[in-house]
């Protein structure tokens, strides 16, 4: 795949801004040894390893076991909370808006998003490779994950699929491809 890697100069301030946070809350959580996943536009750049497109936020995955601790570390850090459900809590931090959906493990040992115990995630959903973007390593939701999540938005939220979502399905279908190939 040939993508260009967007500049991080004064054209690309909003990302500079986004990977800042994104260094930010990974140190975090590696200081209190807690697992986080990226998903989302910039799961797909981490995945490529460069920056495909401006994104409007940032959006993690991490156990439900760990949502005190990371809200805990995050309000300290000087980042503003909004819960929005069981499901997932945003954070604000220099015009940065942050999202993390927590995950458990069900009774019958289905990995779902907490709050939402129809949404069955894929038992590889959570790789532990770690990707690396401009300095920063995290690790990255499944391939198949990101896919999944694509084609089910629509139905999950009752909203048309945008353009954007259209280019990253098609994009994560070509990681995927690659990967096979190989």
């Amino acid at each position: 795949m040939d993508f260009k890697d967007l500049t991080l100069g004064n054209e690309n301030y909003s990302s500079k801004q986004q990977l800042d946070i994104l260094q930010e809350i990974n140190e975090i959580c590696l200081s209190l040894n807690l697992s986080l996943w990226l998903r989302g536009g910039w799961a797909i750049d981490f995945l490529l390893e460069r920056i495909t497109r401006s994104h409007s936020d940032i959006d993690l995955v991490t156990w439900i076991q760990s949502r005190e601790h990371v809200e805990q570390a995050l309000v300290k850090a000087g980042f503003q909370k909004s819960v929005i459900s069981e499901f997932q809590t945003d954070f604000l931090k220099n015009n940065v808006d942050v999202s993390f959906v927590f995950v458990k493990l069900s009774d019958e040992g289905n990995l779902v998003a907490n709050g939402f115990p129809d949404w069955v995630w894929r038992k590889d959903a959570l790789t532990m490779g770690l990707y690396t973007l401009h300095g920063i390593s995290l690790n990255v939701l499944n391939p198949y994950q990101l896919l999944e999540e694509k084609r089910v938005y629509e139905q999950g939220t009752g909203r048309k699929l945008r353009p954007k979502d259209h280019k990253s399905i098609e994009i994560i279908q070509q990681i995927i491809n690659e990967k096979a190939s190989r």
